[in-house]
């Protein structure tokens, strides 16, 4: 007899405590963490967004007369605040927070470098500080995935209860004046790191403007949607045809179908849908429409992609906006797109417009035009004959 399982199972991402990638410096004093980790920020801002996460040290009769005072609304019972702070904007808030709240509000970083002494990571480097001896050796069970060591000032030796608890294999090891060998060694990790490319043809549509199926129509000696996702292999690790449930069967075979599971929500739903299988993925999504999207196009969109966004997408030639469905969606746009489809949008162009986002002009801008209606498909069909 099988175990009753309550609630759905569904492909988590690999988040940690705060976003993806994330390391928590434990090991040494807090000035000492502090320090190490904005050094390797001014290092790491040029190719990577950061966040950083730590405790505040002020008691709390310096924390009221800093920042709450008589015209803060936290002073007075409110539960959030928010301040635009001209440069920066700041959210106060009371109550606990726990990952699920971090997670949404780290986002948009690329990694977090974390106050080991106040909050743990899914990766940890520990700083070797005689200082700080006894403290790591009572905190051993928050080291479950050490990436380097960090020998402080005169010390040269990894102490031997660290050595054993690694069990005798040390990752490695740098001074900590060595602040450029740390900061060269995160930016590996952070390359290693960057999602692979999927790629998702959209042929799901009923094509009502169309007369007939627009993913079966021959453009280029085979079905469009074959056609598309043979095109899209040349970028992707892996591609995918996102359809109806009742045209998995008939494209089964060398193309692996998507079926829809966010049902009535058309190229919106199918994006999120593709996310649910495979939320670490980064997802190059092209509409099965375009008979002119070419090597070209999609070589220019692959080379200009910034992970560091929301997406990599085009401008549009025809109408001047983002074009969602010749776009690269990294990971980070899935809890985006359903932020928004919980306030009642399901325009995916809509969020490329409230998002941060990589706008690319097409180098040939007759690659992005549609055919949805048959006077199109007579003319899309001339130009490719002629």
């Amino acid at each position: 007899m099988s175990n009753h399982q309550k609630h759905a199972a569904i492909t988590r991402p690999a988040y940690g405590h705060f976003t993806r990638q994330e390391w928590a410096f434990i090991g040494a004093p807090c000035g000492v963490i502090k320090k190490l980790a904005f050094a390797l920020i001014d290092r790491l801002k040029a190719d990577y967004q950061l966040g950083y996460v730590d405790a505040d040290h002020t008691g709390a009769d310096a924390e009221e007369e800093a920042g709450r005072d008589a015209q803060s609304a936290m002073a007075h019972g409110a539960q959030q605040e928010y301040t635009d702070k001209i440069s920066f904007h700041r959210f106060d808030q009371e109550g606990a927070l726990n990952p699920f709240f971090f997670r949404q509000h780290f986002n948009a970083q690329d990694a977090v470098l974390v106050n080991g002494n106040h909050f743990e990571a899914k990766k940890q480097i520990v700083l070797i500080d005689p200082r700080k001896e006894a403290s790591l050796q009572k905190k051993l069970d928050r080291l479950k995935d050490v990436a380097c060591i960090v020998l402080t000032d005169d010390t040269t030796a990894v102490y031997p209860f660290l050595q054993e608890h690694l069990g005798g294999v040390l990752p490695p090891v740098f001074k900590l004046e060595d602040e450029a060998g740390i900061a060269d060694y995160l930016l590996e990790e952070l390359q290693k790191k960057q999602a692979p490319l999927y790629g998702l043809v959209l042929a799901g549509g009923r094509s009502t403007r169309m007369g007939q199926d627009k993913s079966l129509i021959n453009y280029h000696g085979k079905a469009q949607r074959e056609y598309m996702a043979d095109l899209l292999s040349q970028w992707c690790s892996r591609t995918f045809i996102s359809c109806r449930g009742d045209q998995v069967e008939e494209i089964g075979g060398a193309y692996s179908p998507i079926p829809d599971t966010f049902l009535g929500l058309g190229p919106y739903g199918a994006i999120l849908s593709a996310f649910r299988e495979h939320p670490d993925a980064a997802w190059l999504v092209v509409a099965c429409d375009l008979p002119h999207l070419d090597e070209h196009t999609l070589e220019q969109l692959v080379a200009q992609r910034n992970p560091s966004k929301v997406a990599t997408t085009f401008r549009s030639p025809f109408d001047q906006f983002p074009e969602p469905l010749v776009t690269i969606w990294e990971p980070r746009s899935y809890p985006v797109l359903l932020q928004f489809m919980a306030q009642g949008y399901t325009c995916p162009r809509k969020v490329l417009l409230n998002a941060p986002i990589e706008l690319l002009l097409a180098e040939k801008e007759e690659a992005l035009e549609n055919v949805n209606k048959p006077e199109e498909l007579e003319r899309a069909l001339g130009k490719l004959r002629g």
